[in-house]
């Protein structure tokens, strides 16, 4: 009867204790997911008392990984990816060998590790947690931001990089020093594994982006015909579930990202929005079992027996991952916020890590000690994570109040970060300085130009404003909420400042900057917070359009063109 509960018992207990853990954690100023951490310890075999399910547990936070994937592909186009690959095909890359060299220089200088069970330890300190990461940047409302779509772009590339790790460790274990293995395999079969890891791969991403974006679709109009909102969900759900298991047993993709395309042909439909909100509560649900699972992998024992290692783990994660992807992200040129950003999203390890750190173990390349320390550093830098991200602003300020870190970190030299000289006078008085230039920035661009109205775009993407240049719209590239973008944009002369960024937290900065250089200027701002709203309306004169009553009032002004003009031709 027990072993048929399981399951049963397993969902309850965990989902019990996470909210009172959690319900503590957040009452003591911390972040939930502490507590959820703490309530997967006090479950886990390494405590007294009950213990769950362990195999139960880990799927279970593997189907929250899935629909976490599948709601980022759901708000995360192919444009969205393609617009960052610049910066994050070049930048995972170089972080990851970065903390890979860290990880085993560690290990085997300083712990004496061999070469092999260095670089699986190496490997799993290099690659950051699906779940921890959209979980952050959703908290700040920064995912569908540049910040947020780098992010995510990173973390795609990481996702498959480890995929081929996963595919060519087994092969390349005897030449690392794995017992019962073949140092001798031959090239040629190592170079056939990598081929046919790369062409699967290949095949996945195709046919999911020629078939599915019209297939998936299509079967999800067919369901939403029936009006049956049960059908909907669960079509919804099967859809992120099946393709991403199927990625996984065909083509030897991770869940996670055959999740994630999952959601990106789904976002082709007209109803991607209704299918984002039908699934926010499960992916909620399940991201809390992944956390809990987390805490039940953790012997918090390895603190008392090697607390220096755990130290270096950490040091490792939180603070050379770090350094190095902010350096990258700066080497590219991108505003000081990006770096930043980037660098507090990648600050921690999960779930490939763990998976990494198992089959290393299996393939006894990876000593037990290995696998502790990586579960600790994973538990570490999980809970210290949101501290990361609340720090963010306090250090950009610092850096920026001491004028040579400043001119050092914040590239002036770019030329993208401000207006040619050859730039048209009318760009540059009683213009439209227009901040963000994504999917809401560019409709109004569009209306801009149609009318005939100079506009300048701000934008942290620079290969955005690479092409808005190349097509003889003004653009510079940086964070607004520097005042020195927008004094690049002429905001002291300017008509108006429209802000149609995801960036809430900066938005107050925007406005104070173009308030003082131009104490005149209109300001227009999308929302999509009616509290945060309505402060801005009222703390800061600033026309504030709400995304929801924005499109309800739309509805209305059709509805009635249509249907006043009826009703009074039929009265007379």
């Amino acid at each position: 009867m027990h072993h048929e509960l399981s399951l049963i018992t397993t969902l309850a207990v965990g989902f019990g204790l996470a909210l009172i853990f959690g319900f503590i954690a957040t009452h003591l100023k911390m972040p939930a997911l502490v507590g959820y951490l703490f309530a997967g310890i006090v479950i886990g075999p390494t405590t007294p008392g009950y213990v769950a399910d362990m195999d139960i547990a880990s799927q279970l936070a593997e189907i929250g990984v899935m629909l976490l994937m599948f709601g980022v592909g759901l708000h995360f186009s192919l444009g969205d990816l393609l617009s960052v690959r610049r910066i994050a095909l070049p930048g995972a890359a170089l972080q990851m060998v970065v903390a890979t060299a860290l990880g085993m220089g560690v290990a085997m200088w300083g712990w004496g590790w061999p070469m092999g069970g260095a670089l699986v330890f190496g490997l799993a300190l290099s690659v950051a947690s699906t779940v921890v990461l959209l979980k952050a940047l959703e908290s700040r409302g920064v995912l569908d931001s540049v910040n947020g779509r780098i992010a995510v772009g990173w973390l795609v590339v990481e996702d498959l990089a480890m995929v081929l790790v996963l595919v060519l460790l087994p092969p390349l274990a005897g030449w690392l020093g794995a017992p019962q293995a073949n140092p001798d395999a031959a090239p040629g079969s190592l170079l056939a594994t990598l081929a046919g890891t790369l062409a699967r791969v290949a095949a996945f991403v195709a046919i999911m982006l020629v078939v599915g974006r019209r297939f998936f679709p299509w079967v999800l109009w067919q369901v939403t015909r029936t009006g049956s909102r049960e059908l909907f969900t669960l079509c919804v759900v099967a859809a992120a579930v099946s393709i991403a298991y199927g990625s996984s047993k065909l083509f030897g993709v991770s869940f996670a990202l055959g999740a994630f395309f999952a959601g990106m042909v789904l976002r082709e439909s007209q109803f991607s929005h209704r299918a984002a909100e039908e699934t926010l509560p499960l992916r909620d649900a399940f991201a809390v079992l992944f956390f809990v699972s987390v805490g039940m992998l953790f012997n918090p024992h390895v603190l008392v027996d090697k607390p220096l290692h755990v130290l270096a783990v950490v040091a490792i994660i939180v603070v050379g991952k770090s350094l190095a992807a902010a350096g990258l992200v700066l080497a590219f040129r991108y505003p000081l916020n990006t770096a930043l950003t980037v660098s507090a999203s990648l600050a921690q390890i999960g779930e490939f890590s763990f998976i990494l750190a198992g089959l290393g173990m299996s393939l006894k390349l990876l000593p037990a000690e290995g696998n502790s320390l990586i579960l600790a550093g994973a538990l570490i830098s999980i809970a210290i994570n949101p501290l990361l991200f609340g720090a963010i602003e306090p250090i950009q300020n610092w850096i920026r109040q001491r004028s040579p870190l400043a001119r050092l970190f914040e590239r002036p030299d770019d030329p993208l970060a401000e207006l040619p000289m050859s730039t048209d006078r009318k760009y540059l008085s009683k213009q439209v300085v227009l901040v963000g230039y994504g999917r809401v920035g560019k409709r109004v661009a569009q209306a801009l130009t149609e009318q005939g109205i100079p506009f300048v775009v701000a934008d942290e993407n620079r290969e955005a404003v690479e092409q808005l240049r190349a097509s003889g719209t003004p653009a510079v590239t940086g964070n607004a909420s520097d005042p020195g973008v927008l004094i690049q944009a002429h905001i002291a002369e300017a008509r108006m400042l429209v802000i149609a960024t995801a960036q809430p937290h900066a938005v107050r900065q925007m406005i104070e900057t173009a308030r003082t250089l131009n104490p005149d200027i209109e300001v227009v701002v999308r929302s999509h917070n009616e509290h945060e709203a309505e402060l801005l309306a009222r703390e800061a004169g600033s026309v504030v359009f709400l995304g929801e009553q924005e499109l309800a009032r739309s509805m209305v002004r059709h509805v009635l063109s249509r249907v006043v003009p009826a009703v009074q031709g039929a009265t007379h």
